[in-house]
């Protein structure tokens, strides 16, 4: 009976020690099979992703990491290959011209896909904000009544507005490739500056000079019936108490009577009115509307009294 249970044992080690052998393989297997790679996933905006997975298709590996192309947007290596040797994919938008680096030789024009990858830049966008000056105008008024003894008086000076820009500005390599307005607005408006042409009036001795027949020169200025040019009290009579009218009236210092008849610029005019502020050689013409008032300016012209 001993000698039958020694071939039997034997047999027994033999199948144990093909299970444990086989069972060892199927381990190796599948250790094999699930075999993990550190895979480093650039994206269009430039930011790098290191993922660990069992995945060899581009497409798994950003499916399983919940990464979505947009519809301008490929890959490198395509969608449906594998990865590369390098484990790099790389996410660009379809609109940019890669750049590529070629090397002419005598086999024709040869060039890698490394070659390629570090010629690439992606291209940014910032929006950016900014205040740029607003030019004022010059604007020239012409009281010399065609005197050729002129000169320049600056009635206001001019002042640059502000504007406030924002652009959408594209970089590639810190390089600035486009720039669009987004929006425009004026923070501040400019000033136009105001400059008065009028005639060059020398003085002797007063703040007056005669010509050759005698004629005074005067400063000629103008008012209206309103609250700005005659105060509150204004009601369009004059102080002589004559009613106020355009083309006649003018108000003069005390050295003229009421009713002295005064040629001024082509034009007789009475003397009617008075005023605090005119004195020594002013007139102030009567005018309908403070416009017209503001459009006579101040005029350097001679006047003559009327016998």
């Amino acid at each position: 009976m001993k000698k039958k249970c020694k071939p039997s044992i034997s047999i027994m080690k033999i199948i144990s020690v093909s299970i444990i052998l086989l069972i060892l393989s199927g381990v190796g297997v599948i250790a094999m099979a699930t075999q993990m790679n550190t895979i480093t996933i650039t994206l269009a905006s430039g930011y790098e992703l290191t993922v660990l997975t069992n995945k060899a298709n581009v497409s798994e590996i950003l499916e399983e990491n919940n990464i979505v192309l947009d519809a301008n947007e490929k890959t490198t290596p395509n969608l449906d290959e594998k990865i590369t040797s390098e484990k790099t994919i790389i996410i660009s938008d379809k609109s940019i011209q890669e750049i590529q680096v070629a090397k002419v030789s005598e086999n024709g024009i040869e060039t890698t896909l490394e070659e390629i990858l570090d010629n690439y830049s992606p291209i940014t966008e910032k929006i950016v904000t900014e205040e740029v000056p607003i030019p004022f105008e010059t604007i020239t008024k012409d009281v010399s009544n065609s005197s050729e003894n002129t000169k320049n008086k600056v009635i206001r000076q001019g002042e640059e507005g502000i504007k406030q820009i924002t652009y959408k500005i594209k970089y590639k390599n810190n390089e600035e490739l486009e720039r669009t307005i987004l929006s425009e607005n004026i923070i501040k408006e400019p000033i136009d500056k105001i400059v008065q042409v009028q005639s060059n009036i020398t003085s002797r001795s007063s703040a007056s000079s005669r010509n050759s027949s005698g004629t005074t020169i005067f400063k000629v200025t103008a008012y209206c019936p309103c609250a700005k040019c005659c105060g509150k009290f204004a009601s369009g009579y004059t102080a002589s108490g004559t009613k106020a009218t355009p083309g006649r009236t003018v108000a003069a210092s005390s050295q003229f009577a009421f009713g002295t008849k005064l040629l001024i610029n082509g034009t007789t005019y009475t003397v009617e009115d008075r005023g605090g502020a005119i004195t020594g050689n002013k007139i102030d013409i009567y005018c309908s509307t403070h416009a017209e008032a503001l459009a006579w300016g101040i005029k350097y012209l001679p006047v003559q009294v009327v016998k």
